[in-house]
């Protein structure tokens, strides 16, 4: 059960993608959003309300069904728009869930996880208010033929309502001169060019990397992994997850900041390099736990399992999206997002149907053994981010 609750979130959001682009490409930016945010409020009241598990798995297939990052990107101002994005990438996950749950945790009835459901529903809520009074993309606005009105939203943000701005003018001009250039698409466009093919791989790479490299594992299983280093009071084991929430939001909003000061490939590279290392650490740990049962050897595992996610949390959680944005032109950045997150989901619901069915089987059989998987998938991780991935800072 604990799988499937995981997985039907990834479904919704699978048949959901393929028309995406046609929403944000015809109806514009805000407008997806704020539909997209209301189908997710819509979702998190009848999830917070439901009475049986046929009900609570149909609200959770909508709770993850839009995303705001090209308008994120598209309205940012020039010198702020990587860290923009990459900190709408931080903020927006779980953080609140962890301590909500730790809050509701003494709550004897059905009220311990309606309340963190009820809470799902702020963040829709307050997006679809803020969408209302915010702008729409200036780019979308000249792809139809709206220039004066994207001057004015230049000239409104950027420039202090001076539409002669030089900042604004060349913006401006960068705009018309990148849409006249880019010519309507359609999905085989994307494969078309020796470009494009090699900017699906490296897209492709990074959603797979984003849900197969050991996160998923101790994000799903960390109470059993708590189990297998002797931590098994509840109350001890909510508290350490929501202090690893906190931990996740303060590094990956660090990752933002450092995100055009270090460049985009060096932090894609100690990210990848630190996961392995500290996951190959925390592997000989756990084994050497499992012969010892000492205390100091599962603090070990536990301090690395925090170190672990520092060093996930500085590209995974921030850069990866930014990233795909950004190589991505303005003809095929729907389509190409659109994909991006339908190959996060696939490879989601494959780790979810296939390696999560499994690992509870294989953490009771094999324990630790289990974990070398992971250890070489990212050594694998590390040579393809290495020799395919471009600084574009």
């Amino acid at each position: 059960k604990l799988g499937l609750i995981a997985t039907v979130q990834n479904v919704g959001r699978c048949a959901v993608l393929p028309f995406v682009p046609y929403f944000c490409d015809g109806l514009g930016r805000r407008k997806t959003i704020f539909v997209g945010a209301g189908v997710v409020l819509a979702g998190a009241v009848v999830q917070a309300f439901s009475r049986d598990v046929e009900t609570f798995l149909g609200s959770r297939c909508v709770l993850n069904v839009f995303s705001a990052y090209m308008l994120v990107t598209e309205t940012a101002y020039p010198t702020q728009r990587a860290t923009a994005t990459a900190m709408f990438s931080a903020i927006w996950c779980v953080f609140r869930a962890a301590w909500t749950t730790f809050g509701t945790f003494h709550i004897a009835n059905s009220w311990a996880w309606r309340i963190p459901s009820i809470v799902q529903a702020v963040a829709p809520l307050i997006l679809m208010v803020t969408t209302v009074f915010g702008p729409e993309s200036p780019r979308w606005l000249v792809s139809k033929g709206r220039d004066k009105e994207a001057l004015k939203m230049l000239a409104h943000y950027h420039g202090q309502d001076d539409a002669e701005s030089p900042i604004v003018r060349f913006q401006y001009r960068q705009i018309q001169t990148a849409i006249k250039q880019d010519k309507a698409t359609e999905w085989k466009d994307l494969m078309r060019t020796r470009g494009n093919r090699r900017r699906m791989m490296v897209i492709v790479a990074l959603a797979f990397f984003s849900q197969w490299s050991g996160n998923v594992l101790v994000a799903y299983y960390l109470n059993q992994v708590f189990h297998t280093i002797g931590i098994t009071n509840p109350f001890t084991q909510l508290l350490v997850n929501g202090f690893l929430q906190t931990e996740n939001l303060l590094i990956a909003l660090s990752g933002a900041f450092l995100s055009d000061r270090v460049g985009r490939r060096p932090l894609f590279i100690i990210s990848t390099l630190g996961m392995l290392v500290t996951f190959t650490a925390q592997t000989g740990l756990t084994a050497r736990y499992a012969e010892s049962h000492g205390k100091g050897v599962a603090h070990a595992v536990l301090g690395f399992i925090f170190i672990f996610y520092a060093a996930y949390d500085i590209a995974y959680s921030t850069l990866y999206v930014m990233y795909t944005v950004e190589i991505l032109p303005y003809a095929i950045r729907a389509k190409g997002l659109s994909v991006f997150y339908f190959a996060i989901c696939v490879t989601s619901i494959a780790n979810l149907q296939v390696l999560i069915y499994v690992t509870p089987i294989a953490l009771e059989n094999i324990a630790w053994e289990y974990y070398i998987v992971f250890c070489c998938l990212l050594a694998f991780e590390v040579v393809f981010i290495m020799f395919f991935l471009v600084e574009v800072r």
